[in-house]
């Protein structure tokens, strides 16, 4: 089953297109608040304090000086309204703001020929994209849900919003990026699931 996922994900990133945007849609059909999912119960979501947070960065990155959330607010922001699909098979249209990864990558000085972008999250998740998808005009770092600051249930205050993928690689709480050009399995890629899990 493993070698069959591995053959999926060279087919997948083999046939990727950079630049072809995801449909997107109207704000009438956003879904608020958007529908919660993660590996445990919402219950036991861990609220983080805002005022002490910061983005570590590290690898493949000139300047890993770490970022406040107030300093990632005050980004440019970029909206996409696309549409959540889950592995589970149910899915949501969502309202998603925040800096553009690329832009954000460019800023700190990131190698962006580098092959992966790997996320570390303030639960036991972990998740990485490949850098193709990184850079895509639709992946952003979202602050916002619906022009709202996120709410704690839904990855405040940083996640990974990309037209791309399946849910479960839009990793939510960020705490660290990593920019590198080694494979590590990630938390669901680690139980068999699909890595390259996108179109």
């Amino acid at each position: 089953m493993r070698t069959v996922s591995a053959w999926n994900d060279r087919v997948q990133a083999m046939i990727f297109r950079p630049h072809h945007l995801a449909p997107s849609y109207s704000a009438s059909q956003v879904v608020k608040p958007p529908r919660f999912n993660a590996h445990f119960d919402i219950e036991d979501v861990k609220p983080i304090d805002g005022a002490t947070w910061k983005l570590e960065l590290a690898g493949r990155i000139e300047n890993k000086t770490p970022w406040t959330a107030q300093q990632i607010y005050q980004l440019p922001e970029q909206e996409i309204i696309i549409r959540h699909i889950c592995v589970e098979g149910w899915d949501y249209i969502g309202q998603w703001s925040g800096p553009n990864l690329r832009d954000f990558l460019q800023r700190v000085g990131a190698d962006l020929t580098a092959k992966y972008v790997y996320f570390i999250c303030n639960d036991d998740y972990t998740e990485s994209i490949d850098m193709a998808t990184a850079l895509h005009p639709q992946t952003i770092l979202a602050t916002k849900y619906a022009g709202e600051v996120l709410a704690d249930p839904f990855g405040y205050p940083l996640r990974l919003r990309t037209s791309t993928k399946l849910g479960y690689k839009n990793a939510k709480w960020i705490k660290a990026i990593e920019v590198t050009n080694d494979f590590r399995e990630t938390f669901w890629s680690a139980q068999g699931f699909n890595w390259f899990a996108g179109i």
